[in-house]
């Protein structure tokens, strides 16, 4: 059995970090968090307190209006213009209708100027892992199911095999019984590529399921409230989901949410 496994050193670090929209809006206020190497956190909050902005900080789309963050001493916004730098995969898939599915999953490739030589072999790597049969690859996103079209943007995601993989709740729109089937193969793809992964859910079983530690945020503005460590050990299948232990951390998590949201 794998145990939790990460690298101890601190990949993320963000220390008294804020977020500011314009003169009035105070987004995130005084961010304080290390995410190391290889981890798999979630960020569970109440609707609005900035975890999708945190998101976009950590991806460099945004920059912090105070404090500090940094990806392994750099910038976020410089790391991720690195040879290895950060997915994000948002809760839409956001395919290109024009593309079918290999030409979508080979987009990011295509933008970072990689040889077309190579980009076959990453497209069908990264199709390979996804779990996509080579007859799906053929086809556009309105022939394929959500599950199907979420698929595809984790492929496209993984494709550039990033440092740091982001995920704004991409299982949001699916049925329970698909969603934990995709939380699975996730972690199976986690422990293979071992990307340093922040996971934004507000789905407590889900957050408890994937993480090795959970990070609950208050709103009003954006802060962190409590982080919670994850103690189950790796691989996680679905007899956990119904063990009492399972139950009982979801429950205390639950009740720090609840706390946290009032």
């Amino acid at each position: 059995m794998l145990l939790v496994r990460y690298n101890p050193i601190a990949m993320i670090t963000l220390h008294d970090t804020n977020l500011r929209y314009g003169p009035a809006t105070l987004v995130l206020e005084g961010i304080t968090l290390d995410v190391r190497q290889g981890e798999f956190i979630s960020l569970l909050g109440p609707s609005g307190c900035g975890k999708s902005s945190l998101l976009r900080l950590i991806a460099g789309l945004v920059d912090p209006t105070g404090g500090e963050l940094s990806i392994e001493g750099q910038t976020a916004r410089r790391f991720r213009h690195s040879s290895n730098g950060v997915s994000l995969v948002f809760q839409e898939p956001r395919l290109l209708p024009w593309r079918n599915v290999r030409r979508n999953i080979s987009l990011p490739l295509e933008l970072s100027k990689v040889p077309a030589a190579d980009r076959q072999a990453l497209v069908e790597a990264s199709l390979k892992l996804i779990g996509l049969r080579p007859e799906d690859a053929g086809k556009y996103p309105q022939m394929l199911s959500g599950g199907m079209r979420m698929r595809v943007a984790l492929a496209r995601a993984l494709v550039t095999r990033p440092s740091i993989l982001l995920l704004d709740e991409p299982f949001a729109a699916l049925d329970e019984l698909l969603r934990q089937q995709l939380n699975e193969e996730l972690l199976r793809i986690w422990n293979e590529r071992t990307p340093t992964t922040v996971f934004v859910t507000h789905n407590i079983s889900e957050a408890v399921f994937l993480s090795q530690r959970v990070v609950v945020m208050a709103s009003r503005p954006g802060r962190i409230g409590a982080t919670i460590e994850v103690p189950f050990d790796y691989p996680r299948s679905s007899t956990l989901r119904a063990s009492s232990e399972f139950a009982i951390l979801v429950g205390q998590v639950s009740d720090l949410l609840r706390v946290e949201s009032t």
